[in-house]
């Protein structure tokens, strides 16, 4: 069930301000990057100027704060422009022209879109869910995170679920190192246990090789012509090196290679890969050569135990999965509004609660009542309770029809005939009948 404090305020509390991709400069987003260590004292610091409850989330596309605040969406931006500011260095006044900022229903369609990735550079990348999710303990931890906050983000965790189950919004990659990556793990699995080999320093192949590393490749070693490039390389690499010397060798604890040399030549040969296939028992070998012209001879391509892709391949797939992702984006936001629409409709339940918890207690006391009366007569004892439980609203009708336009008292009676399921009376307007509220100026008096 939705939070109380957002079902008896409304959304009007719940705010998004950020500093985002569109509105404000890479350099600028960096320097405003919030780490988790500072996290805690910036959200004290915006806590005692009146933002109740805070999370701050710092990507690499954005640093912003959904937040539930008593302060208004000016007031409340300036506060986080200068707390973030000061971790930075900069002024408020300077950076605070580069927020966006949300209120209410669009605040809230912004937190749904960023739990299911549709709100990032590149839609679908599962990574901002795990964010959210870290910034959203931190906060919790920190003792920044209420109720509605709390229960505002474990909807749109249902939501991003539900079009990560029903979608394929998130199924495949949509960049060639992304590519790579998925390649790489269905001929081997889990890459923990996988060692890697990088031949040459063409910065896609160190790309591709970074990208390895970052995804679990146990151990790479770079190959270079000379001792003194592959030192240079490893050492920015982090990693071990050999030349190509002893190529054929450290080819054999290769489970992936990365080919990167570009000079023209087949530095990757299919009689070479057949020994170190004979030497590895024909465990299989993941290839990519990623240069152009290819340093990889098309006879290892067609050893069975080899798995060889190109750049065009890479491209190809990456290109694949980005139509893939495009087709499932409408199915992902249905999902979306079908959530948010939920939530909100949970939200206006919850406002009538504290009315029927009042009704209810009506009711009991007006029971009691009739019940103290020491009546026997099973008959006229209810007739006596139902005379009692009708005789105020029956006297707020009609004090209701008499004071008020026509439109206000019709629309009250259609509301009585739909709580009570009773039949529509035979001259009720088609409007009043739908239960459309009255405007303005045929307002109910209080």
């Amino acid at each position: 069930m939705a939070g109380a404090g957002l079902a008896g305020g409304g959304l009007g509390r719940l705010v998004v301000v950020g500093f985002g991709h569109r509105t404000c400069p890479a350099p600028l987003r960096e320097r405003l990057y919030v780490e988790d260590v500072a996290v805690p004292s910036v959200l004290a610091d915006m806590a005692g100027a009146g933002i109740e409850q805070a999370l701050i989330l710092s990507t690499c596309d954005r640093v912003e704060m959904h937040a539930v605040s008593t302060l208004g969406i000016t007031d409340t931006a300036a506060t986080f422009a200068a707390a973030v500011g000061r971790g930075a260095q900069l002024p408020a006044d300077e950076i605070g022209g580069m927020t966006y900022r949300l209120t209410g229903a669009e605040a809230l369609r912004h937190i749904f879109a960023v739990a299911a990735s549709l709100d990032s550079r590149t839609i679908g990348e599962p990574q901002v869910l795990g964010q959210l999710r870290a910034s959203h303990r931190l906060a919790r931890d920190a003792g920044h995170v209420g109720p509605e906050l709390e229960t505002l983000l474990q909807a749109a965790y249902g939501a991003a679920k539900r079009v990560r189950n029903e979608t394929t919004l998130a199924e495949r990659p949509v960049s060639m190192a992304a590519v790579a990556v998925r390649l790489a793990r269905d001929v081997h699995g889990n890459l923990a246990n996988c060692g890697g080999v990088l031949l040459g320093g063409e910065d896609m192949g160190e790309l591709l090789a970074e990208q390895l590393v970052s995804a679990g490749l146990g151990r790479l070693t770079v190959v270079a012509r000379t001792e003194r490039r592959g030192a240079a390389q490893a050492a920015r690499l982090k990693c071990h090196f050999a030349t190509t010397a002893t190529l054929a060798q450290t080819l054999v604890d290769a489970d992936v290679i990365v080919s990167a040399f570009g000079d023209g030549r087949h530095v990757v040969t299919g009689e070479m890969v057949e020994a170190v296939l004979r030497q590895r028992r024909r465990r299989p070998i993941f290839v990519i050569d990623a240069s152009m012209p290819g340093d990889v001879e098309p006879a290892v391509g067609r050893l069975d135990e080899a798995f060889v892709y190109d750049l065009n391949d890479l491209e190809r797939l990456a290109l694949e999965g980005r139509q893939t992702r495009a087709a499932a984006t409408g199915p992902a936001w249905a999902i979306v509004d079908a959530e948010l629409a939920a939530f909100q409709r949970d939200l206006a339940e919850r406002r009538t609660v504290p009315a029927l918890v009042a009704l209810r207690a009506r009711f009991e006391e007006l029971r009691r009542e009739v019940l103290s009366a020491g009546d026997a007569d099973v008959a006229r004892a209810t007739e006596r309770l139902i005379n009692r439980l009708l005789h105020d609203p029956s006297e707020g009708l009609k004090t209701l029809a008499a004071e008020n336009p026509p439109a206000s008292a019709e629309y009250a009676e259609a509301l009585l005939r739909r709580l009570f399921r009773l039949e529509p009376s035979p001259d009720q307007s088609g409007d009043a009948a739908g239960i459309s509220p009255p405007d303005r100026k045929g307002a109910v008096k209080p």
